[in-house]
């Protein structure tokens, strides 16, 4: 996958996949990162994460608080709040209105 493109692609959701990941549970930074490549979306950067994280926080889309760590530093937990919970089910229809016709225009042929 063109690498420039897929940036360009995750600018616009990955608001979106955060919030998602942090629907059913809370995490940290590193986690989400982690889980983030486990969907398949690909290795996320802390520099892209973490302003993505901060903005969420700023907007009241999400809560985080710090919490000591049993075997190491402490980390930052961020937690879903119920607007962020209505920015995803709104996002998320806005997201597959505006997929399903693209994937309509660019998916023929894809996979010969």
């Amino acid at each position: 996958m063109d690498i420039e493109r897929r940036g360009q692609w995750l600018r616009g959701v990955l608001d979106l996949c955060v919030l998602g990941l942090l629907r059913d549970r809370e995490s940290y930074g590193y986690q989400l990162a982690q889980a983030l490549d486990a969907a398949g979306i690909g290795p996320i950067q802390g520099g892209t994460l973490y302003p993505v994280l901060l903005r969420l926080q700023r907007t009241g889309l999400v809560t985080a608080q710090w919490r000591e760590g049993a075997a190491g530093p402490a980390r930052k937990y961020y937690r879903i709040t119920e607007d962020g919970r209505a920015a995803l089910r709104q996002g998320g229809r806005d997201w597959v209105t505006f997929v399903r016709p693209v994937t309509g225009l660019v998916a023929e042929g894809v996979d010969e």
